[in-house]
């Protein structure tokens, strides 16, 4: 039976084609029935990705759905705000009338502040135990040495808009601008250097790790299960990393750092990229509380 062609108009179908015009094979190969585009065999990149971001989507597509992500960010922020608001009602009325002559230690004071914190991360930790492959799967928590490099640049790339706009609001503001964490903390009284420095280690490595698992781990992972634009991605956990410190004067600060740390997660697809980052950003703000309250 011979092959039919298409009607073209009354031209002679016995028409040898020009010398030195490739013609296509009889059988050609088709990949219409896979669903996405084949990608490079060779180094499993995309072409149509940007070389910056190829890594973070192969790790994005390797590690399957985040759709628990939500439901870990909101028992994570949740918990924290509820304890922070139990433990701030507790210690006001233990506060309120002291022996200004013999005043209570602020090492166990100060420790106890940061235990909401921890909740921030545990809620992210859970749901990846339970429902997700882990959190080195999920989230990528352990850095590898690329993480590292990554971090540390992006880490001193955000203290540069950090301490411009902090100059800035001191420069413009009458009560000096924002305090941050270590403003107006009182002399600590001999004997609390053990204190001191816990406080000062949580702030440069505990506080990276609880805060990233809960912002650029489990909402950055379900705002990339639900397909949201990367920018967009970058936008919106960076305005909640700068509102779950419940700091108004330094929203402005926290948000120029905050996009640096997320570049280092939208970069490497791994939030051991942002902890790095993170605590390079936290190091010289813990090391000065250590020694100015010393």
């Amino acid at each position: 039976m011979e092959n039919q062609r298409p009607d073209n108009g009354g031209a002679d179908d016995s028409v040898t084609p020009p010398m030195g015009v490739p013609q296509p094979p009889a059988e050609q190969p088709s990949w219409a029935a896979y669903g996405t585009p084949m990608r490079g065999v060779q180094d499993g990149r995309d072409a149509k990705l940007h070389t910056r971001f190829w890594e973070a989507e192969q790790l994005a597509a390797a590690r399957g759905s985040l759709h628990w992500g939500f439901l870990a960010f909101f028992i994570g922020f949740g918990g924290f705000y509820l304890l922070s608001l139990l433990i701030s009602l507790v210690m006001a009325g233990r506060l309120s009338a002291f022996d200004p002559a013999d005043p209570p230690k602020l090492g166990p004071l100060l420790l106890l502040a940061f235990v909401p914190n921890l909740l921030l991360g545990l809620g992210p930790l859970v749901l990846s135990w339970t429902r997700g492959r882990g959190p080195v799967s999920d989230f990528g928590i352990k850095p590898t040495l690329r993480d590292l490099k990554v971090g540390v640049l992006c880490g001193l790339a955000a203290l540069v808009p950090a301490w411009l706009i902090a100059f800035i609001l001191i420069r413009t503001s009458r009560d000096g601008g924002p305090q941050g964490p270590i403003g107006g903390l009182p002399v600590f009284s001999e004997g609390q250097t053990v204190w001191l420095a816990l406080f000062a280690f949580f702030i440069a490595v505990g506080a990276p790790i609880t805060e990233e698992l809960l912002v650029r781990g489990a909402l950055w992972g379900a705002l990339e299960h639900f397909r949201v634009p990367r920018y967009a991605i970058l936008i919106l956990t960076t305005m909640m990393f700068a509102f779950i410190h419940q700091e108004p004067d330094r929203m402005p600060l926290l948000f120029a750092a905050g996009l640096l740390l997320g570049t280092a997660r939208m970069i490497t697809g791994r939030i051991g990229a942002s902890i790095v980052a993170h605590a390079v950003y936290n190091l010289l703000p813990a090391i000065v509380l250590f020694f100015a309250a010393g």
